[in-house]
């Protein structure tokens, strides 16, 4: 029995998330699926987190167990061969048995592309989403050292993101290693939230995103937003940004 590990990017724009669902087409499916048909065995496989409908990715990790003698290579190829265009494995790797891709990870990367624009480009639609200029990048700048470090994040957690019953462990405490805003073009107004960080509750990037806007547009100012980190309140943050614009980067280890 071998442990496989793949590196996955997909185009989430047609599914529903990773996770499967009744009814819904989804990443963790199609996988399945595909896997099973190359090693004519049924499996599990088990990804670092379960990205929401629409959210895309570039380098999602995940793994699964298999009695299949087929070489790294040919895993590979195979499982591109079989599926849609809009997902791809980048690579696979042995592993050790005991190695899960969600429990081991150290960490996530996500990108948040937006462009502040009065005509939104038909090419960049469905991986970027629309600010309305002007928009004050300092201002938004101002606000991302406010997120490093370890704190609670509740402002920023979607409604489900855990089990509010349970007392013990970490709650809604995450660290975020890194928040950067990077402009990726002064004519195409496109710009770029970098955010790494050990973990990420349900929605907490998109929400963080959500409430950077209104302090881009002007509705908030760097202090507001200060004071919603330390409020603890989901009512104060800004709504939630829309998931065409986010992509799992990489996963850490």
């Amino acid at each position: 029995m071998r442990n496989i590990k793949l590196v996955l990017a997909y185009d989430g724009t047609d599914y529903a998330g990773w996770q499967r669902q009744l009814g819904q087409p989804t990443i963790q499916q199609v996988m399945e699926e595909a896997i099973a048909r190359l090693t004519q065995a049924p499996v599990t496989l088990h990804g670092a987190g379960r990205t929401d409908a629409g959210v895309h990715a570039e380098g999602m990790a995940a793994n699964f167990q298999t009695e299949a003698a087929i070489p790294l290579s040919g895993l590979v190829k195979g499982l591109n061969s079989m599926l849609p265009e809009a997902i791809r494995v980048l690579a696979a790797e042995k592993v050790a048995n005991d190695f899960h891709a969600r429990y081991n990870a150290r960490g996530k990367v996500y990108a948040y592309t937006f462009m502040s624009t009065e005509i939104m480009p038909p090419c960049s639609r469905l991986y970027a989403v629309q600010v309305r200029a002007p928009f004050a990048c300092a201002a938004v700048r101002l606000c991302l050292p406010m997120l490093v470090g370890t704190h609670d994040f509740s402002s920023f957690e979607a409604a489900g993101s855990r089990d509010l019953a349970i007392t013990g462990g970490r709650g809604a405490v995450r660290t975020i290693f890194s928040a950067r805003l990077d402009e990726e073009g002064k004519d195409s107004r496109m710009y770029r939230l970098t955010i790494a960080g050990d973990g990420f509750l349900r929605h907490m990037v998109r929400n963080i995103v959500g409430t950077l806007f209104g302090v881009g547009r002007g509705r908030l100012t760097p202090l507001d937003f200060q004071e919603i980190v330390a409020a603890r309140d989901r009512t104060l943050a800004g709504a939630t940004a829309p998931a065409r614009g986010l992509t799992l980067k990489t996963v850490l280890y």
